[in-house]
C-alpha cells in the first residue's frame, strides 16, 4: 500500500474510510464486518495490530547516501477485478469474507485489462520500474501549500514481500512477481508526525490492479509496513497500537501507500494527520505518474 478515502473507518478513531472500489482517487474501505457475538471488531484495532506483528521483524534495505533520493491513468483504470471464494458470491458478502491478517489464505482473484487500454500502454511497461531516487527524491520537501517535511528515512528492495503483510505476499504471489518495494519515512516540521509512503511496482499493470483493489476493499489484510524512525533521526517509535490514517492510489504499474501516525501515538488530530498523509500521497504520486506516463523527460 484511492489513497477518494476521507472519514473514519467503521468507528475507529481513524483509518480508511469509504469510497466506491474504482472511482475517486483514493480507493475504497473493506467490507461490512458480519455479527459478532461481542459487538463488531474495530478495524483500526486489527490494521494497528497487524502493522505490530509484521514492521517489528522486518527492516527493508536502507538506501545509503545523502539526498538519494493524484493522477490516475484514467484510460487504464483498475482493470476488470474478480475475487473468488468458496460461495462464488462476489457482492458485499463476498467482500466481508475477504481473510483478516491472521494467516488465511488469500482469495483467488483474477485481474484483466480494460479494452480500452491506451496503444502506448506497452512502450510505457517497457520502461524499468522507477527507482528510489526518481521517486523521494527530496530530503528537505516544500509542497506548494507551503507545508514542509524532512524524509528520515529511505528503503527499498526487490524481496517485496519483506515489506508487506503476510495477506497481501498471498494475493502478489497469484500473478508475475513485484519488481521493486520502496518506501520512505517523513516527519513535518514539528517532528510529530510519522508518514510512510510506499511504491509498490509490477511487472504488470493487471498485477498492480488486482493489489489496488483488495487493498481498497480490505486494508487490514492487504497492507504494506510502515517504517520505524532510524537510530538517530531523534523521532520516537510509534506506540503500538496507536491510531494512524492509510491511504492508497494506482499509477500504471505501481501501487503508492501511505500509512500516517503521530509519533507520540495520539488519538486526536484526525484532520491535520489526514491532511499530512494525503499531502504526502500526493507528492510522491504525481512524481511515479509522471515517470510511469513518460512524462518526465527520463
Amino acid at each position: 500500500m484511492t489513497f477518494g478515502d476521507h472519514g473514519s473507518p467503521h468507528g475507529s478513531p481513524y483509518g480508511d474510510p469509504h469510497g466506491t472500489p474504482y472511482g475517486g482517487p483514493y480507493g475504497t474501505p473493506y467490507g461490512q464486518p458480519g455479527p459478532h457475538p461481542y459487538g463488531a471488531p474495530d478495524p483500526h484495532a486489527q490494521w494497528a495490530a497487524a502493522q505490530e506483528r509484521i514492521r517489528r521483524g522486518r527492516r527493508l534495505r536502507r538506501v545509503a547516501g545523502g539526498t538519494v533520493g493524484l493522477v490516475l491513468v484514467a484510460a487504464i483504470g483498475v482493470g476488470v477485478v474478480l475475487a473468488t471464494g468458496g460461495g462464488g458470491d462476489t457482492g458485499e458478502e463476498g467482500a466481508a469474507a475477504v481473510p483478516s491478517a491472521t494467516g488465511d489464505a488469500a482469495p483467488s482473484v483474477a485481474a484483466e485489462l480494460p479494452s480500452g487500454a491506451p496503444s502506448a500502454l506497452p512502450s510505457l511497461l517497457a520502461r524499468p520500474v522507477i527507482r528510489p531516487e526518481r521517486a523521494f527524491p527530496e530530503k528537505s520537501v516544500r509542497l506548494s501549500g507551503g507545508a514542509r517535511y524532512e524524509r528520515v528515512d529511505l528503503a527499498t528492495t526487490t524481496d517485496c514481500a519483506r515489506g508487506m503483510s503476510p495477506g497481501l505476499a498471498q494475493l502478489v504471489e497469484q500473478g508475475e512477481e513485484c519488481l521493486r518495494l520502496t518506501a520512505a519515512l517523513f516527519t513535518d516540521a514539528e517532528r510529530r508526525s510519522q508518514v510512510t509512503v510506499t511504491v509498490l511496482s509490477f511487472e504488470r499493470v493487471e498485477d498492480a490492479s488486482r493489489v489496488m483493489a483488495m487493498a481498497s476493499m480490505d486494508p487490514v489484510s492487504y497492507q504494506v509496513v510502515s517504517l520505524d524512525p532510524p537510530p538517530g533521526a531523534g523521532l520516537p517509535t510509534v506506540p503500538p497500537g496507536s491510531a494512524g490514517v492509510f491511504r492508497r492510489v494506482m499509477t500504471v504499474r505501481s501501487v503508492v501507500f501511505a500509512n500516517g501516525q503521530w509519533g507520540d501515538g495520539a488519538e486526536t488530530g484526525e484532520a491535520a494527520l489526514t491532511g499530512q498523509t494525503e499531502d504526502l500521497l500526493q507528492y510522491v504520486n504525481d512524481r511515479v505518474a509522471a515517470y510511469e506516463q513518460g512524462e518526465d523527460g527520463a
